[in-house]
């Protein structure tokens, strides 16, 4: 597939009533009204809905760059481009790999794409990028201001790496923490 063709996902996660948890929601939101990303790329909000995005990335999509609080040890508002580690579930015999997946109240977006690896094919590319948070409370709407002010960055990012990975066929290349 030649790079201006590439179909791309970008997915918002997190839980708005968390406080800086609801970066992701935030940027996909920004991104949304923007509508600045060609027709060949998808935003979404999944919000803390793991299973949203596994349906979603049984679309087929060659790349995903997930927007999410990154806590990283940074100050608050730092942004970064990571690229995930899924885990290897091989090792695990098949009650233990249900018993992995049977927990929702772990439902992370590394779950749902060991999910999608267990169950199809997971995207080519994926990215991470992550706001250090400065506040994850129980209950609290609304980021921190040191989260707000990243969040314009961020879209510039989302949309930066969007335009770089639609150029380059080495799309491996692209730079990560």
């Amino acid at each position: 597939m030649h790079g201006m063709d590439r179909k791309i996902l970008i997915a918002g996660v997190g839980n708005v009533l968390r406080g800086d948890d609801g970066f992701g929601v935030e940027v996909a939101k920004q991104l949304m009204q923007k509508n600045c990303l060609p027709a060949s790329v998808k935003v979404i909000e999944t919000g803390i809905g793991g299973m949203s995005l596994v349906q979603e990335l049984m679309d087929h999509y060659e790349a995903l760059v997930l927007v999410d609080a990154y806590k990283k040890g940074g100050e608050p508002g730092q942004l970064y481009l990571l690229e995930p580690e899924i885990p290897d579930l091989s090792h695990l015999n098949s009650q233990d790999r249900r018993d992995y997946f049977a927990d929702t109240h772990y439902a992370t977006p590394i779950r749902a794409l060991a999910l999608v690896d267990n169950v199809a094919t997971l995207p080519k590319t994926i990215r991470i990028i992550g706001c250090e948070p400065e506040e994850l409370e129980d209950l609290k709407i609304g980021l921190s201001s040191s989260v707000g002010a990243a969040i314009d960055e961020a879209v510039a990012m989302v949309i930066d790496w969007v335009r770089q990975y639609r150029e380059n066929d080495m799309a491996e290349s692209l730079k990560v923490e």
